[in-house]
């Protein structure tokens, strides 16, 4: 297979099917109105009420979906891990062990299930609820066939790495809210309560009205592995997963979402454009970029600036600060005038303080709180369309950086791409090479 040509015709190819609605959908999420009125936050529950047994199982068993089972198991009583899933055995292996040392619990051999249609097994062995965290390739499959079984879903983020999955977990979620069923995803900060009571403060009109945005998140390298004599493509691929974009998204997609979704948040509205540049310095495996920066651009003229990278030895910083007429917002917890003087600040309480109505619970765990509340009450949620934005503006940003094109939400909300094989199975993976996106065109002599 030769070197792909990496322009907007690859990566960003027309289909009409079904994009009329879902863009009339995400446009309807939008949140901008709320500042009109004296907004007061849901009360947040520090465990979930107790109730009937919820078993939930685990699909994707590496260290973030080890850590989620952990966290389900927090949330409140009478809650089971029953059944776990993954292509590897050794990170079944290693997930059971985790969760019986530290939490005493113990999963039967008949329920834990190895390969690529493990996910259906954990589905079909009787559980309520199934925590979707494998690489995020694989999301819209497992959330469309939970969502057929009847299941609550858990997903971690991104919920997709193109649109093609981003549409499919729209219509899953659609499906869900109509038979009541609940979901949640994994980006934290909706469900964290100084983020949370920050937003409040923005969307009552605290820094006036919201003109733009800085988002920035600089950090280090992620891990890497290099390719043994004996994987194959495929598990070289799924064990190097952060490193490769069909996989994981680029890591603008799977981990500055994070920071992108606190942006979307506080918008409330999609933008309109993106153009962006990247590149990649450090980075060993893989067909990524290590650095981003993009610009985004709404229809009232707003501009948001988002950047990240992943390189080490470099000043690390992660920035969420969105700017109105009046002042400007830290989203972690500060307001500041625009001679920068601060206004208000998140009241934290003393370390070990359990009893203030400020404690802030681990937001990993409140998302499990949350879930397991919304099934014991009866009272159905689902922050499902909000992530769909989220990851398809990292998308539209990524392909931005890729391709040096300007890109529209048109043409992301139209697009058919879809990254990644058709099938999965060990062995080559021939139309997917470890090639780096390069932008432009060569710069030729003058003669």
């Amino acid at each position: 297979m030769g070197k792909p040509i990496l322009d907007r015709r690859n990566f960003i190819s027309k289909t009409a099917i079904g994009t009329i609605g879902v863009a009339g959908i995400l446009n309807a999420c939008s949140t901008g109105k709320t500042k009109k009125q004296e907004i007061q936050l849901p009360e947040l529950l520090d465990q979930a009420p107790d109730g009937k047994v919820l078993k939930a199982g685990l699909i994707g068993c590496g260290g973030r979906g080890t850590g989620a089972a952990i966290n389900f198991l927090d949330a409140g009583p009478n809650l089971q891990i029953t059944a776990l899933g993954d292509v590897f055995q050794d990170k079944i292996d290693n997930c059971r062990a985790e969760i019986k040392t530290l939490k005493g619990v113990e999963i039967a051999d008949e329920n834990c299930f190895v390969g690529f249609d493990a996910f259906e097994k954990v589905i079909d062995s009787g559980v309520d609820i199934v925590l979707l965290c494998t690489p995020p390739h694989f999301r819209p499959a497992h959330v469309e066939a939970a969502v057929n079984a009847r299941k609550h879903v858990f997903m971690e983020k991104p919920i997709a790495v193109d649109p093609v999955g981003a549409r499919s977990v729209l219509a899953s979620a659609k499906k869900a809210e109509a038979i009541g069923l609940c979901m949640v995803s994994g980006t934290i900060r909706r469900v964290q309560k100084d983020y949370m009571e920050t937003w409040r403060q923005v969307a009552n009109g605290g820094i006036g009205e919201i003109i733009g945005a800085n988002i920035i998140r600089n950090g280090g390298a992620l891990w890497y592995r290099n390719r043994q004599p004996q994987w194959t493509d495929m598990e070289y691929m799924l064990r190097n997963w952060v490193n490769f974009c069909w996989l994981s998204g680029d890591h603008i997609t799977e981990q500055f979402i994070h920071e992108i979704d606190v942006m979307n948040w506080y918008m409330g509205q999609n933008p309109v454009t993106a153009i962006g540049w990247g590149g990649r310095q450090r980075r060993i495996t893989g067909d990524q970029y290590d650095f981003f920066s993009i610009e985004y651009v709404y229809d009232n003229g707003m501009r948001a600036h988002c950047a990240a990278r992943q390189i080490n030895g470099c000043t690390n910083r992660k920035v969420e600060q969105i700017n109105g007429t009046k002042g400007y917002a830290d989203a972690g917890g500060i307001l500041y005038d625009l001679n920068g003087n601060e206004i208000w600040k998140y009241p934290k309480p003393e370390e070990g303080d359990t009893t203030s109505p400020w404690k802030v619970t681990n937001p990993y765990v409140q998302e499990h709180i949350d879930l397991v509340t919304a099934i014991r009450t009866g009272k159905p949620i689902s922050d499902a369309e909000a992530q769909v934005n989220s990851t398809l503006i990292t998308i539209m940003g990524r392909i931005s950086a890729y391709t040096g094109k300007e890109v529209t939400w048109e043409e992301i909300m139209n697009s058919d791409l879809y990254l990644g094989p058709k099938t999965y199975e060990f062995g080559p993976v021939p139309e997917i090479e470890e090639v780096i996106p390069v932008v432009g065109v060569t710069n030729e002599p003058e003669v």
